[in-house]
């Protein structure tokens, strides 16, 4: 048997980069549920928001941030019917319900501050607010493209900036990965547990409107599936150019709370390290 590839040393710049995932116990009561995100055909925003906190840069060096989703199993999922109604759903009614459809295209999402020197990184949070996750598979925003009904892992990379004119022979050594188990998810066009519905309006800021009046007694467009995830906006791997910048807050704002109004739309995985090795060869390309 071939002897197994040893790891690749990394490169200073990112071997000593550290990471913590902000708002972990959020996360952790979401992940005990099982955690569900939304996936529309015009692209929905994560909550909860993946923020992170940076330590051990090079506070003079430029760096990149970017996330992608890789499927966690090579399986497709569905609800048991529950005798007592849709939203009686108990988390152990998931059932495999076959192969996992073919593979999404593979896209990254780049924090759109992206590059930006480590002493910037560091001084505060890093949200992923910037990003929507889509199923249409023919998406032309930079989405992430995503199945319904599978599960997926975020992964989270630091992508040192190497100014060397022969920079891709080093892409290996210049990139360091996170995975928060706590933060994988399944893929839904409406959700279909009650208590990550109830979970979801009682930790966003923006679902105060929903707070008032039992679920069951929602109007049939606000029922669990019409409510959004926080913000967003992602790049290919090919990246497209980003819209110009609005007024931030307020329109974030405003555009997480017609979210709320509006109803949900209604493979083999990735052979992990490969994927991996080409993403970043890829964002390191000129």
């Amino acid at each position: 048997a071939a002897a197994a590839k040893a790891p690749v040393k990394k490169n200073p710049k990112v071997a000593n980069v550290s990471v913590q995932l902000e708002m972990k116990a959020l996360w952790d009561e979401f992940n005990q549920l099982g955690t569900e995100m939304i996936v529309t055909k015009a692209g929905r925003r994560m909550f909860p928001t993946f923020q992170v906190k940076i330590f051990g840069m090079d506070p003079m060096a430029d760096y990149m941030l970017l996330m992608d989703f890789v499927p966690v199993d090579d399986k497709r999922y569905r609800q048991l019917p529950s005798p007592l109604g849709r939203y009686a759903f108990h988390s152990s009614s998931w059932l495999v319900a076959g192969k996992a459809d073919p593979a999404t295209p593979g896209r990254v999402h780049y924090h759109p501050d992206s590059p930006a020197k480590g002493a910037q990184w560091m001084k505060q949070i890093v949200s992923f607010d910037k990003l929507k996750l889509t199923n249409n598979l023919l998406d032309d925003n930079g989405h992430i493209i995503l199945n319904s009904m599978h599960r997926y892992q975020p992964r989270f990379h630091v992508v040192y900036v190497d100014p060397r004119k022969d920079s891709e022979k080093y892409a290996e050594e210049n990139f360091k990965t996170f995975v928060f188990e706590e933060t994988r998810f399944t893929a839904v066009t409406a959700y279909q547990n009650h208590r990550i519905t109830q979970l979801k309006i009682a930790s966003n800021p923006f679902a105060k409107g929903f707070r008032d009046c039992d679920p069951e007694d929602w109007p049939r467009n606000h029922r669990p599936g019409a409510l959004p995830l926080m913000s967003a906006f992602a790049r290919s791997r090919n990246p497209v150019s980003s819209p110009a910048h609005q007024n931030g807050t307020e329109k974030d704002a405003a555009e997480s709370r017609r979210e709320y109004e509006r109803e949900a739309a209604g493979g083999t995985p990735l052979h992990a390290e490969a994927a991996h090795q080409q993403l970043m060869s890829r964002v390191l390309s000129p």
